[in-house]
């Protein structure tokens, strides 16, 4: 009588292998646009004092141009 080849120990090691491909996947394009949206997130409001515009830069910018008028305002400090 011939017995059939186990093949349980492969299939968990595929099984295994899959979900952690998965998992290494999710890690990385969770970190990926979580980058993204900080860099998006993270901006200074400026108020124009001509045209009392409101806007916002990105960090780390001290004086910026009005969009609508051009004149160069500080960022507001709160």
């Amino acid at each position: 009588m011939v017995t059939p080849p186990d093949v349980s120990i492969p299939v968990l090691l595929y099984g295994l292998a899959v979900l952690g491909g998965f998992g290494f996947l999710w890690f990385y394009y969770d970190r990926r646009d979580r980058t993204r949206y900080d860099v998006e997130r993270r901006k200074i409001t400026f108020h124009c004092i001509r045209c009392d515009e409101l806007y916002t830069e990105r960090k780390g910018t001290e004086i910026a141009p009005c969009p609508r008028c051009g004149h160069a305002n500080v960022h507001l400090k709160f």
